[in-house]
């Protein structure tokens, strides 16, 4: 789910080398931080966060198959 999150945040940005993922596991729940640019914070969130809403459901449904709960906090 890491290099799905990466390579989704890679595909939005317009500088995809400060593009990080970091996740924190515990037994059910994964944490996913994804980083990027300051420049590029709009670009992630979207208008109304409808971006980072979209997102979140994508990386959601892959959490499924592994039968856990997966939450993204864009960080900077």
């Amino acid at each position: 789910m890491e290099q799905l999150l990466e390579h989704i945040a890679k595909a939005l940005v317009d500088d995809p080398d400060q593009v990080s993922v970091r996740a924190v596991e515990s037994d059910r729940l994964i944490v996913l931080e994804l980083r990027v640019a300051d420049e590029d914070m709009g670009k992630v969130i979207g208008k109304q966060g409808r971006i980072a809403k979209a997102i979140r459901t994508v990386i959601n449904a892959a959490a499924v198959k592994e039968n856990k709960r997966v939450v993204v906090e864009i960080v900077q």
